[in-house]
């Protein structure tokens, strides 16, 4: 079966080796990768004509992937996904476990794991994700009871729960479409939830009894009491420093630091900010600020500190800075966030939106940036901000930023559609699982549904769409074609099948599974699914084996990304949010890998026979 290859088949592998490489680097988006191998690859069979068995290959077939049903699907679910957690269809539930808590916090925790495994199972794993962090959270600060000690139970649940149906994550979405384009007969919805339940139990109980007692340490940076920003007001003396400098001399001397947002000068006259404005005595600067840091200016600048509700009494203990209308609240950066992979200077961010962004948390083990280096900070995934506004401006950044907000009180979903958006979902699937209609077509009526009913808008939609998502799986797609028609999947299966020459077919496809799931925790899972589904069934057919088991094989391994963070976005999400570093990932994720494995491994063979 392996075969020789030919030069074509060795450059599509080596730019697969490249692009695996170049998916495990952070600095490097993925986007950048996926749309850099489609570039490769379609120039390289242009350049370079291709033929095989008289057939000649198009380069431009390598696009159809924009186009499968199996990305049709993805978007289509992640819109859906999209119009759940805004009309706060799953709240109630949330809610009411964040009510238990008090009561029995064990009891609780295990609501929140069922909760959460069989959400996943038929929503997309962030939105689950993203209702529970604030709930989680919000108790955590409640109960004084460290967070860290509930994130990462949470967020394994949700991807335990996801890998239980066909539709529960784009990998395995595009698993099952592959394999049916390969021959194999088409997952229904709901045919492999029996395995993924039966092993859920082990890996449930190692999350709830085991997993809290390894993190009962990891206390959440958000837990922590933040410094708060306060408006004042710096009137300029004639004897001061600031009289007659320049607002860039000002600011030179203050390191840079201070924040000025207006300058006013007599009665309502505001002046430009300009670095060659003169100040004069008199002028009244507006600023915002720590309490430490004011008095500071205060004295480098010999100016008087005000209260801009009090401009008649100086700053002193009998008249202390007022915090107003100004709140703080903790945001994680996710995926599809308008700030990720830029800097909030080069998005204008604070004067867009009228908020302050005082601190930036960047996971344990990163480098700390410091407060006055936040604007100009490359922002990634996981990265947590503090920052201040008042509540319009706050409603305004999480409904327009894509970002996470962790403070419950801030989010306002439209709770009256809720019944509608969970009526769409459960027709989607229920059409699915039915075989009325394909899950690709569902997923687009749906959408078309929930825009026409109100519960999702078309900038809310555009939101939910992963640029990210959309290019991997099209790049990897591309991926598998290539090699498939060059003759490089045979050689891979070929080259396995000689590895574990001897051993049964039962363990020929654990093994296989267990090759995906250590792939899987430092590449793209839909990537490495991509690849090793048609190898999978190779395998199968040079052993004479059924492909279905070897085709779950690689969807589940697929779906064991628990040792890294960078295994899977939700991981990425609860770490910077829990404090948890890169060792407790392996510490925790190992051993659910194993217990998963292991049970997965048992039980595919029993409920799809090998032969």
């Amino acid at each position: 079966m392996a075969g020789s290859l030919d030069a074509h088949a060795i450059a599509v592998l080596l730019l697969t080796l490249v692009a695996f490489a170049l998916f495990m680097r952070e600095q490097i988006p993925i986007q950048t990768t996926s749309v850099g191998v489609l570039a490769a690859l379609t120039l390289g069979f242009q350049i370079f004509p291709y033929q095989r068995g008289g057939v000649d290959f198009s380069p431009v077939s390598l696009f159809l992937g924009f186009g499968h049903e199996a990305l049709v699907a993805i978007c289509g679910l992640m819109i859906i996904g999209k119009g759940l957690a805004v009309t706060g269809a799953l709240d109630p539930a949330a809610r009411g476990i964040a009510r238990i808590w008090g009561r029995s916090p064990r009891v609780a925790l295990a609501t929140v794991l069922v909760f959460c495994f069989v959400a996943s199972g038929i929503v997309n794993d962030t939105p689950v994700v993203v209702v529970m962090m604030p709930i989680l959270l919000g108790v955590a600060l409640r109960t004084s009871t460290p967070a860290g000690s509930t994130l990462l139970p949470m967020n394994y649940a949700v991807l335990l729960g996801g890998m239980a149906t066909s539709i529960g994550t784009s990998t395995n979405l595009l698993v099952v479409s592959i394999a049916a384009d390969l021959g194999v007969r088409r997952f229904t919805v709901f045919e492999f939830y029996p395995i993924v339940m039966l092993a859920g139990i082990g890996g449930l109980l190692y999350i709830w009894v085991v997993l809290p007692r390894l993190l009962k340490n990891r206390s959440s940076p958000i837990q922590q009491e933040p410094p708060r920003r306060f408006a004042a007001v710096l009137n300029i003396h004639e004897d001061g420093f600031a009289n007659g400098r320049k607002l860039s001399e000002v600011r030179e001397k203050t390191d840079g630091r201070i924040r000025i947002e207006d300058i006013e000068r007599g009665d309502g006259l505001f002046l430009s900010r300009l670095p060659s404005l003169t100040l004069r005595a008199g002028d009244r600067l507006h600023v915002s600020d720590t309490p430490a840091n004011l008095k500071e200016y205060e004295q480098l600048l010999g100016a008087t500190l005000y209260d801009p509700g009090d401009q008649e009494h100086p700053v002193d203990e009998e008249h202390p800075l007022k915090k107003g209308d100004q709140r703080l609240v903790q945001v994680v950066v996710t995926e599809d966030s308008l700030v990720a992979k830029t800097t909030l200077q080069r998005l204008r961010f604070t004067d867009v939106y009228g908020v302050a962004v005082l601190a930036l948390h960047r996971p344990s083990g990163a480098r700390a940036v410091k407060p006055k280096d936040v604007n100009e900070t490359v922002l990634q995934v996981g990265d947590v901000l503090l920052v201040q506004g008042n509540e319009e401006h706050l409603q305004e950044l999480r409904e327009y930023t894509g970002l996470l907000m962790l403070d419950e009180t801030i989010m306002l979903p439209r709770s009256r559609k809720a019944p509608i958006a969970i009526a769409i979902i459960v027709a989607v699937v229920a059409a699915a699982a039915t075989k009325l209609v394909p899950i690709s077509i569902g997923a687009l009526v749906g959408v078309t549904l929930l825009v026409a009913t109100g519960c999702i808008n078309w900038q809310e939609a555009r939101a939910a769409l992963s640029s990210k998502v959309v290019l991997l799986v099209a790049a990897s797609l591309a991926l598998g074609q290539a090699l498939t028609f060059t003759g490089g999947i045979d050689f891979l299966a070929g080259s396995f099948l000689r590895v574990v020459q001897g051993l049964s077919p039962h363990w020929i496809a654990s093994l296989l599974m267990l090759l995906m799931a250590l792939i899987t925790n430092f590449v793209s899972n839909n990537a490495a699914a991509a690849v090793g589904t048609p190898i999978a069934i190779q395998v199968a057919k040079g052993l004479g084996a059924a492909p279905e088991p070897f085709v779950l094989a690689i969807l589940f391994g697929a779906n064991l990304c628990y040792v890294t963070p960078m295994a899977y976005q939700t991981n990425l999400l609860v770490m910077s949010a829990a404090g948890y570093r890169f060792a407790d990932f392996v510490r925790s994720g190992l051993p659910l890998l194993v217990i998963m494995w292991a049970s997965l491994s048992l039980l595919v063979p029993r409920f799809f026979p090998l032969y």
